[in-house]
């Protein structure tokens, strides 16, 4: 009988050993445990840095995200230097070591000594500040940042990385994704929106080398170009930890400006409608009053085209020389009528563009004017406002008539805000543009 307690208190410490090595590897190594690298997702949880979901109520735990911030102007990850700042100093740790720097802005080159093993951590003294990023302009001007800032050190460049608790983040990615003067009902929806997109886009690192989750601008969601604000900070507040379920996943939201009266779906980008993404429908935005949008600016547009000009902007998209256009038309359309296929002929040769965003680039760019809803006259840009048009043929010129201001796909940012001043609540609002979900 001793025997037999004696083997048993030698399973039971070998059990117990085994628990703390397994708990050890876990903190250790946390990218190797459930990251979600690998895309899986069940219905009860979703894997990666998002945390797993209430059991109860599908809401998503507020942890952290990883943002790679953009250089002025957003036009690359990579910085040539990095200066740092708070007012009651910086503590920096790197190499196993840390230092309090309290001599005014940190500026960091590659070459820093500090960064020989790679990166540095930078908080501030005081918890309740942010991280001034001297270095970088947003639309603000020069931003703070909540949570840590790391600089990582590369053969190119530097990389700024800020990591914060979700719910944070999203309250400075809503008023820079939509103007904080919007109604209440319409910021929780884009609060929705953007918390949805942000577990997603957390499944995975967009930047492996770095962990980081998404960068800071339109390629993701735009973060913390405006100033904090009030209503922006209530609404993510008010839907703390709800996102957009479809089918046991979280849904990736995609949302645009201004629609035409109707959406589109996946196939305006050459994507196949499926199980995964039935939730984005071709769908009207209109209620008892009509179209939503119908007296807004981008609801409809007129722009005329020289011959010349056109040709122009075709060529250099194709790279080859048209000649003299005979003929530029829509010959293929999708679901909510978007142009999915744009055919020019010239007597120097043809091109077919497919898809929305690559129609919108072939006839965008400078050297023509666009005439809005309201009236104003404003110059044309990179991109045509949107692939809902028309397109006729005049003697010297191609009239392109259009509407609503962006992809097309999932939520019309101005279509959710006029449904809301038409007493429409979020979920309301967000049950139209993604049919079949469930908020949770």
């Amino acid at each position: 009988m001793r025997r037999q307690n004696r083997y048993i208190l030698y399973i039971i410490s070998f059990m117990a050993v085994l628990s703390l090595v397994l708990a050890g590897m876990r903190l250790v190594h946390p990218e190797r445990i459930g990251n979600g690298r690998s895309g899986e997702q069940t219905e009860s949880k979703l894997k990666g840095q998002s945390g797993e979901t209430d059991q109860n109520t599908g809401m998503v735990e507020n942890q952290n995200i990883r943002v790679a911030l953009m250089t002025s102007g957003y036009g690359s990850v990579l910085h040539s230097s990095v200066s740092l700042a708070a007012d009651s100093g910086l503590r920096l740790k790197y190499d196993g070591r840390e230092e309090d720097w309290t001599g005014g802005v940190l500026t960091l080159l590659a070459d820093d000594v500090r960064l020989k093993n790679g990166h540095l951590s930078a908080e501030p003294l005081n918890p309740d500040e942010e991280i001034r990023v001297e270095s970088i302009e947003r639309g603000r001007g020069i931003p703070s940042y909540q949570g840590k800032i790391e600089v990582w050190s590369g053969e190119e460049g530097m990389t700024v990385i800020n990591e914060l608790p979700m719910e944070s983040y999203l309250c400075r990615v809503v008023p820079s994704e939509m103007p904080a003067s919007y109604e209440m009902e319409a910021l929780k929806a884009q609060a929705v929106c953007a918390r949805s997109y942000a577990v997603r886009q957390m499944q995975d690192y967009a930047y492996p080398e770095y962990q980081a989750h998404v960068n800071d601008s339109v390629e993701y969601q735009v973060y913390n170009n405006s100033y904090p604000a009030d209503t922006a900070t209530q609404a993510v507040k008010d839907t703390t930890g709800q996102v957009v379920w479809y089918q046991g996943n979280v849904a990736s939201t995609y949302y645009f400006s201004t629609s035409c009266g109707e959406t589109t779906d996946m196939t305006a980008w050459g994507g196949e409608v499926n199980e995964s993404n039935a939730y984005l429908q071709s769908i009207s935005v209109c209620g008892d009053v009509g179209d939503y949008e119908k007296d807004l600016p981008w609801y409809q547009w007129t722009a005329e085209i020289s011959s010349e000009r056109m040709a122009a902007l075709l060529s250099n998209y194709a790279g080859k020389d048209l000649g003299t256009l005979e003929s530029v038309e829509v010959t293929r359309r999708g679901d909510g009528d978007v142009a999915a296929e744009l055919t020019a002929v010239g007597n120097g040769g043809s091109i077919t563009v497919e898809t929305e965003n690559k129609i919108r680039t072939a006839l965008g760019g400078s050297g023509y004017s666009i005439v809005r809803n309201d009236g104003q006259t404003v110059d044309s840009q990179r991109l045509l406002p949107s692939a809902f048009i028309s397109i006729e043929k005049k003697a010297n010129s191609y009239v392109i008539r259009g509407g609503g201001y962006g992809h097309g796909i999932g939520m019309s940012q101005n279509g959710a805000n006029e449904m809301a001043k038409n007493g429409k609540n979020y979920m309301e609002i967000l049950k139209l543009f993604y049919q079949n979900v469930e908020i949770r």
